[in-house]
């Protein structure tokens, strides 16, 4: 059994489970404090999500956007690091659980458990349409989009060939859009002169939007430039169409069928259960309906942050669900404790501060939007570079990355294109 109670003269104990953004961001916070940390993650790295889809579509590799955590905190003396799958939260007993049994008591519990895709009522796509947020999520993708290519050079049924030269992106977000661009980059550049069969620039992707436009979220002048700016890398836009059915063959939508053998789903996300292990209210997509001060209903001792909560946003609906957002939520929760513990228990509401939405377009065109003012094309572009850069860890990873996006402007390269892991749902799939 575990004793919960605090020993006498002990630090304050805050758990925090999740090392994404705003989990990493509040450890951070805490470094140093008079308080004893625990960082509870279910996977050995924190992971720079934005550039995830260029892991998929090989442009960087898996090392490049992801760190280990232990090394990340190595320098704090006051932050322990766990590798563990929570499970439950007690909320009496101020403790949680996880997978293999082990029982962690808290003072403060910070949840950052993130989300996953959500499959709206039809789970049984995933295994034939593939989310992005995981490094595993991405080298499936990548497995996918190269192993297409290789099968299509000896496929001899023209039928079955032009369905493996097919590529499906559903969700037409940011993630939608970048993938759907570099794919069209990939075949049409990258690959071009590699095989002797096939010609990789015939590849048809295809980006299907049940909205009225691409990037719904940004400006409508951007939006419609990034839609002219997929269809000159040849990307087919299909918008109003909520997809009706995905399959090992294809996707169907307003009443037609695509045979493709790789379908990628970018169109919704769906919360950690953290809201059913504190029996407290959520929103559609299961995130926990915070309070103002980012604790959850009924529990001061308990703050929700990133996608594991849905917060107003004043009268500009909710806060956004990206990493800007999440860091600055993070750093909320830390000075909330840190106040807390001065004798401050007073409620201090959680103030957003948009710093713009971005996203790119291929390798050479991007989207970015300040508010107070907009830009795209190239010099776009290279403002979503230099801002993912800076967001990087570490001057070797900004190093890495920025060379690899200058090698890949000028050449047209993809070093990560590899081919890893196969496995046997893979198999079937692309047969």
């Amino acid at each position: 059994m575990t004793d919960t109670a605090t020993p006498p003269n002990a630090p304050h104990r805050v758990v925090i489970v999740g090392a994404g953004f705003g989990g990493l961001e509040a450890a951070n916070s805490l470094r140093n404090a008079d308080v004893a940390v625990t960082v509870v993650d279910q996977r050995n790295h924190h992971l720079f999500q934005p550039l995830l889809y260029q892991v998929a579509t090989s442009t960087l590799a898996t090392s490049e956007i992801a760190w280990p955590i232990r090394h990340l905190l190595r320098k704090y003396k006051n932050i322990k690091t766990l590798l563990g799958t929570v499970e439950s939260v007690d909320t009496a007993a101020r403790t949680i659980s996880t997978a293999d049994g082990e029982v962690i008591a808290y003072d403060t519990l910070v949840l950052a458990t993130g989300a996953r895709h959500a499959y709206f009522g039809h789970d049984d796509w995933e295994p034939f349409a593939p989310g992005l947020k995981t490094l595993e999520d991405a080298t499936t993708i990548r497995r996918r989009i190269l192993t297409a290519f290789e099968k299509a050079e000896r496929e001899p049924d023209p039928a079955r060939r032009a369905a493996l030269l097919t590529f499906v992106i559903i969700g037409a977000g940011p993630t939608g859009v970048e993938i759907a661009g570099t794919i069209a980059d990939l075949a049409r550049d990258t690959l071009k002169g590699e095989f002797r069969v096939i010609d990789p620039a015939t590849a048809q992707v295809i980006l299907i939007e049940g909205g009225a436009r691409v990037l719904g979220a940004f400006a409508p002048d951007l939006s419609a430039y990034a839609q002219r700016a997929l269809e000159k890398l040849g990307v087919q836009v299909l918008l109003g169409n909520p997809v009706m059915k995905c399959t090992a063959d294809g996707v169907e939508f307003a009443g037609k069928f695509v045979g493709a053998a790789t379908i990628i789903w970018a169109a919704g996300v769906q919360a950690s259960p953290a809201a059913k292990w504190l029996d407290v209210p959520a929103d559609r997509a299961g995130r926990v309906v915070a309070n103002d001060d980012l604790t959850a209903p009924g529990h001061p001792d308990i703050f929700v942050i990133g996608d594991t909560a849905t917060v107003k946003n004043g009268d500009k609906g909710t806060v956004p669900g990206i990493a800007p957002a999440a860091k600055q939520q993070g750093i909320h929760v830390a000075k909330a404790i840190r106040a807390r513990l001065a004798g401050d228990a007073t409620p201090k509401p959680f103030r957003y501060r948009h710093a713009g939405d971005l996203a790119t377009i291929g390798k050479r065109a991007a989207v970015t939007d300040f508010g107070w003012i907009k830009f795209k094309g190239y010099v776009a572009w290279w403002l979503w570079g230099l801002a993912h850069i800076y967001f990087l860890i570490g001057v070797r990873n900004r190093l890495a990355v920025a060379m690899s996006w200058l090698w890949i402007s000028v050449s047209g390269t993809r070093s990560a294109r590899l081919i890893t892991q196969k496995d046997a749902a893979d198999e079937d799939h692309l047969k």
